[in-house]
């Protein structure tokens, strides 16, 4: 669920049709019925006008939040539209800095909530090949977590298997294949 900023004149100023507090409604919901859901999003630093409060702003609803998953971009400008032409402009050094900070928490956040799953034997869908490993299967958990490990992927792909989770990493897993 893309979020793009935390801050409401920023999401006022991108034309969302949202703001911080009906952003979490929903995100609280979510947790409400599936405590282990996976939230992924999308956030945009360095709009026009965004101050240095405005972004802290998106700071806390990432630490709210932690989200499993996190899409991060630079604000840039783009032809045709109305915040290129603004006055109020972000620096690229700033922008490349929180670039950079969100990057750092995103991957922290995504490296907890990885954590959850250690030690647990989960349900995963076989697809490929590791691409950095050739002799492993990777695959993806019900929440969409990829998860790599020892098997014959000519027997297993398509299928779905109980996998042992033996190691949290930021973005993915490994375990073994469940006795």
């Amino acid at each position: 669920m893309p979020f793009q900023a935390g801050d409401d004149e920023v999401l006022r100023n991108m034309r969302r049709g949202y703001t911080y507090d009906s952003y979490m409604r929903i995100i609280n919901k979510i947790r409400d019925k599936a405590p282990d859901a996976s939230i992924c999003g999308d956030v945009i630093v360095g709009f026009p006008g965004e101050t240095d409060e405005a972004f802290q702003r998106t700071l806390d609803l990432m630490n709210q939040v932690k989200f499993d998953n996190l899409n991060t971009f630079a604000y840039s400008t783009r032809p045709n539209t109305e915040a290129a032409l603004w006055d109020n402009q972000i620096p690229e050094d700033v922008k490349s800095e929180r670039l950079h900070i969100v990057q750092k928490l995103a991957a922290e956040h995504g490296l907890e909530r990885s954590k959850r799953y250690a030690g647990r034997t989960v349900e995963v869908l076989v697809e490929d090949a590791n691409p950095r490993n050739p002799k492993q299967c990777m695959g993806r958990t019900r929440q969409g977590r990829q998860v790599f490990f020892d098997g014959n992927l000519d027997k297993l792909r398509g299928e779905f298997i109980e996998v042992k989770i033996t190691e949290a990493r930021t973005w993915s897993l490994m375990g073994k294949l469940a006795d």
